[in-house]
C-alpha cells in the first residue's frame, strides 16, 4: 500500500519532480504551493497554500486530518533565494527570505505533528543547501536562514524521536531550476569548483537522497545534514 507523502513547493521545479516520483511509486500526494499546478495525476492533491500564511496552513491541515488518517512523509520543499552582496540586501528581501524558508519549514513540521504520530514510519525531510558549508559570499541572508532550518532539524529530530519521528535534511548542491536562473554562469562555476564532484547536480540526485531518508529501514537515521557534490562541514 502507498504512503501518504505532503510536498510543499511543489508546482515546479524540484518540488514537482518529487511529487512526479513520489506518485509514481505508488503513493498518494498532497501538493503545497502559492500557485496553481498543471501536474494532474489520480493520485495528486493540489493545494494553493503559502507556507507562510498560517491560518491557511492550519486550515489545510485540518482538512487533512478529516480525508486522511495519517501523513507519512513530510517534504519541505519551499523555498527562495536572493543572491546578493550582504550590504545592499534589503531588509524586506531578507525578512521573506526566513518567512519562506525557516518559518514556513517550522509551520508545516509543527501542524502535521499530530498525523505523523499516527504512521508506523513518519518522516521529515527538510532542504538546506552546500552554501552553508561554503559559506559562500553574496549568499549571506540565503544561508543564513538554511543555517536555521540546519538546527531545526537537528532539534526536532530529538524533540520528535519518541513518537517514532525521523528528521533529516538534504543540501543540494546547484541544480538548473528557477532557484538559480538569475545567478551568472561564472559564479555557479566557481562553486561547482569547490565541489569534491565537479558537475551540476540533477534532480534524480536529491530524488535518491530523499529516498533513502523516507526508506521505513532509515528509521535510525534521524537529525542528519546530507550535502551533494561531496561538500561537507
Amino acid at each position: 500500500m502507498g504512503r501518504l507523502v505532503v510536498i510543499t513547493g511543489a508546482s515546479r521545479g524540484l518540488g514537482l519532480a518529487l511529487v512526479e516520483h513520489f506518485v509514481a511509486k505508488g503513493d498518494t500526494v498532497y501538493g503545497l504551493s502559492r500557485g496553481m499546478s498543471d501536474f494532474q495525476h489520480e493520485n495528486y492533491r493540489h493545494h494553493e497554500v503559502d507556507v507562510t500564511d498560517e491560518s491557511a496552513l492550519t486550515l489545510f491541515f485540518r482538512e487533512l486530518k478529516s480525508q486522511a488518517s495519517h501523513i507519512d512523509v513530510l517534504i519541505n520543499n519551499a523555498g527562495i533565494a536572493s543572491m546578493n552582496a550582504f550590504a545592499i540586501t534589503p531588509s524586506k528581501t531578507s525578512e521573506r527570505i526566513f518567512d519562506v524558508n525557516v518559518h514556513g519549514t517550522a509551520l508545516c513540521c509543527q501542524r502535521a505533528l499530530s498525523l505523523l504520530k499516527r504512521s508506523e514510519s513518519p518522516r521529515i525531510i527538510n532542504f538546506t543547501t552546500v552554501a552553508v558549508p561554503l559559506l559562500l559570499e553574496g549568499e549571506a541572508v540565503y544561508a543564513a536562514s538554511k543555517s536555521a532550518v540546519e538546527t531545526l532539524t537537528k532539534i526536532l529530530a530529538k524533540e520528535y524521536g519518541h513518537f517514532g519521528i525521523t528528521c533529516n535534511a538534504v543540501g543540494p548542491s546547484p541544480i538548473a531550476t528557477a532557484l538559480i536562473q538569475s545567478v551568472p554562469k561564472d559564479k555557479i562555476d566557481r562553486l561547482i569548483r569547490k565541489q569534491a564532484v565537479k558537475r551540476m547536480a540533477e534532480a534524480s540526485d536529491v530524488l535518491n537522497v530523499v529516498d533513502f531518508f523516507a526508506k521505513p529501514e532509515s528509521h535510525m537515521i534521524t537529525g542528519q545534514l546530507l550535502y551533494l557534490g561531496g561538500v561537507s562541514q
